[in-house]
């Protein structure tokens, strides 16, 4: 894997592929092309702002079609003509004060030829306005035709814009990342190209991979709005994938996560603490886990299986994942097989285990081997919100997937999700919402390790930055990263028939131990048998089981 730039000015991404339908070029440079970090010059007056957009028309076969739209503004006096370093220090305005007003003001000035010269940006009469450019030309800037030129350029685009625009630009958040990343998210919601053009270069400066935690997020998000402009989210999103480094002495960019901060730990042990409950004195168990992964979370529940007096009961697991996950293992479901088989057999626990290398919106009652006398716990782990449901769908796959489950008859089954609000939400609001909910993850991941550490930018590129511009970047099916807030899974689950099962005290008091170890700035919540753990007052991550 090529190294990852421990820089702002560099793309976060590398050399990621990507689908370029439509190219957004921020500057007259094609090699900028979708480039967030790209440093603007640093100069009063936004010199010849070039915007092309290139596109395949369907009716034009294969042929490209190209469209300029040129912006000279002076940012630091909207209302004056005058260019910094002109031969003349004379500021022309119109009689209001206004680069908008259509009144003429004269100044009594009068050239060679004794003519008036006007003082003002605009003249009633557009077609006289050559003309005055040029008695202006005489008076003030001598015979420099480009200048001139230049200038009536200046004067053309500023006629041409609207109001609005002029307010966007006006208005725009200075020095402010989170305010200027959010109107930012909500130019692109309106399709403000202007106001875009203008922001994306000051983000491009104040965002870095190897910032403080806000500045590590605004390059993500930076790259998911230029993403969404250029209908290139989804390639990201596939290309972005946690798989585990070549180098054999190097640990997975997931595990330096779930290391880094508790939230991981909290899911796992939480709900292994509550199928251990729920299949007490069984002597045949079946889990089904809709994301097995690596299968890291069950190693700790063999243990404390092949502990219990009497002897170890039966274990078959079914695991279920997709080939994204089977390519960041850097093998198929059968290596999570083995790897599990090794550490039951460490621990003398009778072992099986069922393969289902499909995604979950796709299992069937017949995927999952159901046999009559195990006692069935049903897993998901961060995962449910994965699978689509009815704003994407009329399958409803969320929902048909809870009834199937239901209809399992389990003794349990354990639900850990992100708290958060991303599924239905308007773009801008989502937006804003991931702004805040990863804002606390990234100031979490600061804590645990330095800023200018390698695995640690590698790890928030290929763990977070995947997720992040999905949500941002995507809509449709292709964005799968859809949370929902608990109360939002409760009415779901209680649909579907499911009662709440709350977590035990044992399971509080040991997530509480976990804890201590952690800042305590991580807080841990119960409510009605709910557990949240959260970043100061954000709660991140909720624990509930169900039968």
């Amino acid at each position: 894997m090529a190294d990852t730039p421990t820089s702002g000015m560099v793309h976060p991404f590398g050399n990621v592929p990507r689908q370029t339908p439509k190219q957004f070029l921020y500057s007259g440079n094609a090699q900028h092309l979708c480039h967030p970090y790209q440093s603007a010059s640093d100069t009063h007056v936004v010199p010849q702002h070039h915007y092309t957009m290139k596109s395949h028309s369907p009716d034009a076969g294969s042929e490209e079609y190209e469209t300029h739209k040129q912006y000279t503004l002076d940012s630091s006096a909207a209302s004056s003509c005058s260019r910094h370093g002109s031969p003349s220090s004379q500021s022309i305005h119109t009689g209001s004060g206004s680069p908008l007003s259509h009144e003429d003001s004269h100044s009594g000035s009068t050239n060679g030829n004794g003519s008036p010269v006007s003082a003002s940006c605009v003249t009633e009469d557009p077609t006289d306005l050559k003309q005055k450019l040029k008695d202006l030309e005489a008076v003030m800037l001598g015979t420099d035709s480009e200048i001139v030129d230049s200038l009536e350029i200046s004067v053309t685009n500023q006629l041409s814009l609207e109001p609005e625009k002029w307010v966007h630009m006006m208005s725009m958040p200075k020095g402010n990342l989170k305010e200027l990343l959010i109107a930012c998210a909500r130019a692109v919601e309106h399709n403000n190209n202007f106001a875009i053009d203008l922001m994306i270069p000051e983000l491009r400066k104040m965002v870095s991979v190897s910032g403080e935690p806000l500045e590590r997020l605004g390059a993500y998000m930076v790259e998911g709005l230029v993403a969404r402009l250029a209908s290139s989210g989804n390639s990201i999103y596939k290309a972005l994938k946690c798989k585990e480094p070549k180098s054999s002495d190097l640990l997975s960019y997931m595990h330096f996560l779930y290391e880094a901060c508790p939230y991981f730990k909290f899911g796992y042990m939480s709900a292994n603490g509550a199928i251990a409950e729920a299949v007490k004195g069984e002597d045949r168990i079946h889990i089904i886990d809709f994301h097995i992964a690596q299968g890291a979370q069950w190693i700790s529940l063999l243990q404390a299986l092949a502990a219990r007096p009497g002897g170890p009961p039966f274990v078959r697991i079914t695991g279920i994942d997709d080939l994204v996950s089977a390519y960041a293992r850097g093998g198929g479901l059968e290596l999570v097989g083995r790897r599990l088989s090794h550490i039951a057999g460490l621990y003398k626990v009778p072992f099986q285990f069922n393969a289902v290398a499909i995604s979950g919106s796709e299992v069937e009652e017949g995927h999952l081997r159901i046999v009559p006398g195990e006692a069935v716990a049903v897993n998901f782990t961060l995962e449910l919100h994965h699978i689509p449901d009815e704003t994407v769908s009329t399958a409803n796959h969320r929902d048909r997937i809870l009834r199937l489950v239901k209809g399992l008859s389990p003794k349990v089954l354990t639900l850990v999700e992100q708290e958060s609000n991303t599924n239905t939400a308007p773009f801008a609001q989502r937006f804003a919402e991931t702004l805040d909910y990863y804002t606390a993850i990234f100031e979490s991941i600061d804590l645990a390790l330095p800023r200018e550490d390698r695995e640690r930018i590698n790890m928030e590129q290929h763990c977070l930055a995947r997720e992040i511009v999905n949500l941002v970047a995507c809509e449709g099916e292709e964005r799968v990263e859809r949370h929902e807030v608990f109360g939002k899974w409760k009415a779901r689950l209680m649909m579907a028939g499911f009662r709440p099962s709350p977590l035990s005290a044992l399971v509080n008091a040991t997530i509480k131990t976990l804890l201590q170890s952690y800042s305590p700035d991580y807080k841990l919540a119960e409510r009605d048998g709910v557990l949240y753990l959260g970043w100061k007052n954000r709660p991140l991550v909720v624990s509930s089981a169900w039968h």
